[in-house]
């Protein structure tokens, strides 16, 4: 039997344009050790990890005449060096430099007659270290067929390997994938009109089957409404370039100030998440300020938070552990602590809704080791397959392991991810948390954030401000 994409899968490849390619990324800086690391034997490490997931070693074929859905064949030249590349900075190379090098291989889409991923070693960078920058598109991580492939480097032990991938098919005829999906549509008819002659006419039709599929999703929008999200400047067209732009904080400042503006029982109510969010808040609040944008008592930017609804007892990361929360961020108030608390009582609401509903709505939370790369991923599919009029920025938070990783001797020392922009949507922060520090990823739309280095100044601003600020009576 073929291996054939999902309809949420296959939207993803039929929404997918030149100036909104559909991958996400993330970016790794090492410390080697002291025999040093090479790009040799980072070809080897990744050629070990992924040698029991099939999916890396698989390219998209489409069916003839679009009878169905495409599907997933191994490839029959699959040439490890084609993905993993080797990249350098002009030595001593500077976080500014990485983070173009990063804007321009972000803004590139992957290639689809190859396996949808690809992984760059950066060289050159300051004291000796190296990076990582990963890209996998969200048609192949789904979390039950593939994980990120940041996630099988640092914790290759935490995903199960399948043994029945490690022997290559061969790839099908065009006759046996017709036959196929004609025998699809015997067993199945209703399916068959709805892919025949889909192709890019029926994106529209494509994309509201992967909302039904992505996640628990509706009793979420069914909370917001019809209302369609504020205007803002965050959404605007979107052109083909990037900026990316990498903000380093301490993990610690974020706890401290949920301890020191929060009291009885309110200190459990409030959550580091929610800190993270007024931090946001207030830099988006004097971003806008500084482009000379009204920012009266009533502006709000709605954004989009992916939760896990599962326990952590799991084993698996999948679309259906993902639900979504809609915050309206108050950028219209003037007192840091009041924000925070407004923010925290927002997100109670909807995962004491959720909880209410039965499903263990908590935060985005690391399953099976160093899972933050899939869960990233599995946010951004969440938000792909849903309208943007809901919403004007996705914000995917997820903790990762507070202790030091490590690859083949080499220390990881910072990590952030890169989230892709939607249609119309400017803007894209992922964070992660890892080893007492909490690193943004900051994606932009080259033209329509040409001062993205404010709004990352702004959140290293509010952050100082939270720090500072007075706790709010009642609170």
């Amino acid at each position: 039997m073929v291996n054939r994409l999902g309809a949420l899968d296959a939207a993803f490849l039929y929404l997918e344009e030149a100036t909104l390619p559909m991958h996400v990324g993330s970016v790794m800086v090492f410390e080697p050790p002291a025999d040093g690391f090479d790009y040799d034997r980072f070809v080897a490490v990744v050629g070990d990890r992924v040698a029991g997931h099939g999916r890396y070693r698989q390219r998209i074929r489409q069916v003839p005449g679009r009878l169905d859905n495409p599907v997933w064949v191994d490839d029959q030249y699959f040439d490890l060096t084609y993905h993993v590349r080797r990249s350098a900075l002009p030595s001593p190379g500077t976080r500014v430099e990485l983070e173009e090098f990063v804007a321009r291989i972000m803004a590139r889409r992957l290639d689809h007659d190859h396996p949808l991923w690809e992984a760059y070693f950066v060289e050159g960078l300051e004291g000796g270290r190296f990076a990582v920058v990963t890209k996998a598109h969200q048609a192949m991580v789904d979390g039950i067929h593939a994980v990120d492939l940041a996630h099988l480097l640092l914790d290759p032990d935490a995903v199960p390997v399948d043994d029945s991938t490690t022997v290559q098919r061969k790839e099908p005829s065009d006759l046996r994938l017709v036959a196929d999906a004609l025998l699809g549509s015997v067993l199945n008819p209703a399916r068959i009109m709805s892919s025949v002659g889909n192709g890019l006419k029926d994106v529209s039709a494509t994309g509201r089957r992967a909302t039904e599929t992505a996640g628990r999703v509706v009793s979420t929008l069914a909370k917001v409404g019809t209302r369609p999200a504020p205007s803002s400047p965050l959404n605007t067209p979107v052109g083909a370039a990037r900026r990316y732009i990498m903000v380093d904080t301490d993990l610690d400042d974020y706890r401290k100030i949920r301890s020191r503006l929060t009291r009885g029982k309110y200190v459990e109510a409030v959550t580091v998440n929610d800190v993270i969010l007024a931090t946001v808040t207030g830099a988006l609040r004097a971003w806008m300020q500084t482009r000379g944008l009204p920012v009266t008592g009533a502006s709000t930017v709605r954004v989009m938070v992916p939760i896990s609804i599962v326990d952590g007892s799991g084993d698996q990361l999948t679309d259906a552990a993902m639900t979504a929360c809609f915050v309206d961020l108050p950028i219209g108030e003037n007192n840091p602590s009041m924000r925070l608390h407004q923010i925290s009582f927002a997100m109670r609401q909807q995962i004491e809704s959720a909880a209410a509903e039965g499903v263990g709505a908590t935060s985005l939370s690391s399953i099976g080791g160093f899972a933050p790369p899939t869960l990233h991923t599995l946010g951004a599919r969440l938000g792909s397959a849903m309208s943007r009029r809901l919403f004007n920025l996705v914000i995917t938070n997820v903790p990762g392991p507070q202790q030091a990783l490590h690859v083949e001797g080499c220390r990881l020392v910072e990590t952030y991810p890169v989230m892709p922009l939607g249609r119309g949507q400017g803007l894209a922060i992922g964070l992660t948390s890892y080893d007492g520090r909490v690193y943004y990823g900051l994606n932009g739309d080259r033209d329509s954030m040409s001062d993205l280095d404010l709004l990352a100044q702004a959140i290293e601003d509010s952050l100082s401000e939270l720090k500072s600020a007075q706790r709010s009576r009642g609170a």
